[in-house]
């Protein structure tokens, strides 16, 4: 690796001393500088453009040629002729303004390049030709390039900083807008123009009053012929190892036309490569998004789907993968829209994990524990969205959504513990959903706006949970307490869940414009919730039979039953005022609360008031830089598990019991953003800061007797705290972009036990840099180092890691037919004494095909090439400090065969 950042960083320094500057200022008749001018070089031997700017505030621009060159200027301005002449380029740099002149005949004026990066309005174009180099396979290939655009380890698309809300193609949500499936599936070869939409907002007659300024959305232009014809691509491909065989087929295809769109991905694979994981499907919300999200209210349903164990870096043992999924639109007329898709991912996953815990406070009396975990994970996710927009006129739009989510998932695990002996463990879960959304938006005339939003949520949860202990004596005292009969040859122990939600959401919005600069908005709105819970935990017998065991010593059952209803009935006023460069949207909301839980035949209720402030103040510094406040007190209520009082098995190891009495707990939030996006010199920056101060927390007691723990909430008198700062900065030199990202975390929270209360701080900290070039013509890189540390102060003990990630990746473009590309990463995990574990992968691939424009392409790959079998990582908490090995798929070599429609 060391001889590869050399030869990578001469490459660079000898490419950029052959570099010299041209700058100057682009000026009207009069002399007035001109914002947003175009300039281009082209180059009059190759005929092709060097180089480009985009005028600052001041008129300024700058670009960065060849000494020694011929160069063809351009430089335009809207309603101004083009000025071009030739430039001949030494070894010194050039200093010359450019003078525009009126035109009347605007349709004659056509230049013969495309600017890389235009500006129209909010909307940010780029030319996606003008960054490509040959080696681009899919969407996400090119949106690295961009500059302003980064494309993070998930898939997903950030723009300055910000998450990007929806991804369109040809104005049509791609799978409901989803960044990840369609920056890992549109080929590039179909990109003409990537459309950065700012101030995004999907209803056109709510975007005068709504803060969307922190929105940001896509829309992929494709280029000429891809409209009324299926483009795409397919994959199929395999390879051989000891242990089985290797296969990959991989179809996707796209259809649009004025009228309709159908697209299709699909995956079917065993070589790790995972298209959709059930992270990605539970994190897949359909569009859908909370009405009262803004009225300060959360309320949590829980999260009753299995401990499934994640998988690391997408790696694991053994991964088979299955993924299929459909998407449509459809306008029968100009005023209805109808979309849809479906999804089906089917995983089977081999998770085989070593663990070691050290118990760091001896008077606790927890021994400490080695663990040999061998996992195999079945699951099987489908849904299903269904939409229709009707919009007579500019002044009415309905909208509804109808997503029905349902999967079947299965963990079986051989586990063993130093402790508490073999443990066999099986855990499963049927579940299902059905949301629905209504929206109907009304303009009544231009100063009076209505909208009313409903969402209505149908939610089945059915886990099970089972777990045979073989070592009786390990266990006999969880198993005294719970009742369970000691004259087995083991201890089969299970519990049955059912979860039941029911939740409306629903308000009303007025908005009156008051004036020009300022308007005032009502909300009415309401949270029903209703939720069912149920549990029983159970013993199989030696003859198969079922025991229903009763605890002793203690007043708690085994046995849970409870219904427990929430509303929440709540006004909202917000007043906005734009004065200059500041805009202010001061609001509250006022909420009266109401709850009750009934089980074991009482019943327990509440009822209060509170209001709830907020604050919005953004300062529009420039176009493209801005400062932005934001304060907000929210609630936070529990959900059903967390009241139910009779015993819940979570685990083997892990025992818990819930207070009916449970209080909500509030909180403060605050925020202040600051974001930058210069074209003059393409410098981004942003930055963020965040305060959380938490009070009437929900926090556990914790006990433990040997490795086995029982919690029990209750409302902590003790606040929490959590302080967080992240910013970036990244600039373009010529054919060079830099990044240098950070981001710092402080924790401040409070556990409790064995009666005792500990106060426990954490540290972390993690810095980054990169150095990326976009040759045209010649073979790129990208260079990243990331280095991290982790303090945590645990009261009467502090420990401190240290995490070092240095990478590398390179591609270039061979004789304009062999495509080679390859990453390699090195981790290294480290305490103050020194390393404690480190590892490394590497990756490759060769791909041929007779030309840009082949039907054929052929692939070589290989991953893992240094044949790593695990990765090792160490964790603390505030009791342990724990370390782990997770054994990962071996080297794979592959021939792949794509054939592009």
């Amino acid at each position: 690796m060391k001889l590869f950042l050399k030869l990578a960083l001469y490459f660079v320094f000898s490419t950029s001393i052959a570099q010299v500057t041209f700058q100057g200022k682009v000026i009207d008749s009069l002399g007035t500088p001109l914002e947003m001018a175009n300039v281009i070089a082209i180059d009059t031997t190759t005929k092709l453009m060097e180089s480009y700017a985009i005028t600052n505030k001041m008129g300024e621009f700058k670009l960065s040629l060849k000494s020694n060159q011929v160069y063809n200027i351009q430089a335009s301005y809207v309603g101004m002729k083009t000025a071009e002449f030739n430039l001949t380029t030494k070894s010194e740099p050039i200093k010359r303004d450019i003078k525009l002149y009126l035109d009347n005949a605007l349709d004659e004026v056509q230049l013969v390049y495309e600017m890389p990066v235009e500006v129209r309005g909010d909307t940010l174009v780029y030319n996606a030709d003008s960054f490509k180099n040959g080696t681009e396979r899919k969407l996400e290939d090119i949106l690295k390039k961009l500059p302003g655009i980064e494309v993070n380890d998930d898939g997903e698309i950030e723009v300055e900083g910000q998450r990007v809300q929806k991804v369109m193609v040809d104005g049509k949500d791609f799978f409901d807008g989803d960044s990840k499936l369609a920056s890992k599936n549109i080929p590039s070869n179909a990109v003409d123009k990537v459309q950065v939409l700012k101030n995004y907002g999907e209803v056109g007659q709510l975007r005068g009053v709504q803060n969307n300024q922190d929105n940001y959305a896509i829309n992929i232009k494709l280029k000429e012929g891809k409209e009324n014809f299926w483009f795409g691509d397919i994959k199929a491909g395999g390879g051989y190892t000891e242990a089985n065989g290797l296969y990959i087929f991989q179809p996707k295809l796209f259809y649009y036309s004025p009228n309709y769109s159908i697209n299709f991905i699909g995956d079917v694979n065993n070589l790790g490569e995972v298209a959709f994981t059930r992270r990605d499907y539970f994190n897949f919300s359909g569009g859908f998004r909370m009405p009262s999200r803004q009225s300060g209210t959360n309320i949590d349903l829980g999260g009753n789907n299995l401990g499934f164990l994640s998988l690391q870096n997408n790696r694991a043992a053994d991964i088979e993968s299955q993924f299929a999924a459909a998407n449509f639109s459809f306008s029968p007329k100009k005023t209805l829209d109808l979309s849809g898709f479906a999804i089906y991912s089917g995983n089977t996953t081999q998770i085989i994990e070593n663990n070691s815990v050290i118990y760091t406070d001896n008077d606790l009396n927890i021994p400490d524990e080695i663990t040999n975990n061998n996992t195999l994970q079945e699951s099987q996710l489908g849904m299903l969205k269904l939409s229709a927009k009707y919009k007579p006129d500019v002044n009415n739009q309905l909208d509804y959504d109808i997503v029905t989510k349902t999967s079947r998932e299965e963990q079986r695990q051989d586990f063993f513990s130093s402790v508490v002996g073999e443990i066999d463990q099986i855990e499963e879960i049927n579940p299902f959903s059905i949301n629905q959304n209504l929206n109907y938006y009304y303009t009544h005339n231009e100063d009076n706006i209505f909208a009313f939003e409903a969402q209505h949520l149908i939610q089945d949860e059915d886990p099970f949970y089972n777990a045979i202990l073989r070592n009786k004596d390990s266990y006999v005292t969880t198993a005294n307490g719970i009742g369970l009969d000691n004259l087995q040859s083991n201890y089969n122990v299970a519990q049955e869940k059912r979860v039941q939600s029911n939740q409306l959401d629903a308000k009303l919005d007025y908005w009156n414009i008051l004036n020009k600069k300022s308007h005032l908005n009502l909300t009415v709105g309401s949270i029903l919730s209703r939720q069912e819970f149920n549990s029983e935990i159970f013993q199989f017998l030696d003859d198969n039979s079922q025991f229903e065991p009763v605890p002793v010593n203690t007043d708690l059952s085994n046995i849970n039953d409870i219904t427990y209803n929430f509303t929440d009935l709540y006004l909202g006023v917000h007043y906005k005022l734009k004065s200059g460069i500041f805009t202010f949207t001061p609001g509250f909301s006022a909420h009266a609360y109401s709850w009750n839980n009934t089980q074991f035949n009482e019943e327990y209720e509440d009822d209060f008031y509170r209001i709830l402030p907020d604050l919005n103040i953004r300062i529009q510094l420039k176009k493209s830089e801005r400062i932005i406040f934001n304060y907000r007190m929210q609630t936070q209520f529990t959900d059903v598990t967390n009241l139910a009082e009779g015993l819940v098995l979570n685990r083997y190891n892990s025992l818990y019991s819930g207070n009916r009495a449970l209080d909500n707990a509030f909180s403060h939030n605050v925020n202040l953003s600051y974001f930058s996006f210069n074209l003059f010199n393409y410098t981004n920056v942003f930055g963020s800061l965040n305060y959380n101060k938490r009070i009437d927390q929900i926090r556990n007691f914790t006990n433990f007797e040997s490795v086995i723990r029982t919690n029990s909430p209750f409302n902590s008198d003790f606040a929490d705290e959590n302080f967080s700062a992240n910013g970036r900065f990244q600039r373009s030199f010529g054919k060079l972009r830099a990044s240098l990202g950070g981001n710092f975390n402080y924790s401040k929270f409070n556990q409790f036990i064995q009666g005792e209360r500990s106060v426990n701080e954490n540290y972390s900290q993690t810095y980054n840099a990169e150095l990326r070039t976009n040759f045209r013509d010649a073979p790129n890189f990208e260079i990243a180092y990331r280095y991290s540390i982790q303090d945590n102060d645990q009261g009467n003990r502090r420990t401190k890691f240290y995490t070092n990630s240095p990478s590398v990746s390179f591609d270039a473009l061979i004789f304009k037919t062999l495509t080679f590309k390859t990453d390699y990463a090195y981790n290294n995990f480290s305490d103050e004494d020194g390393t404690l574990n480190s590892f490394e992968f590497w990756n490759a691939s060769l791909s041929y095909r007779k030309n840009a424009d082949s039907k054929l392409e052929y692939e070589l790959k290989a991953t893992n090439l240094l044949d790593t079998d695990r990765q090792s990582q160490s964790t603390n908490s505030n009791i342990s400090v724990s370390a782990s090995e997770y054994f990962i798929q071996p080297r794979f070599i592959s021939f792949r065969l794509i054939y592009s429609l």
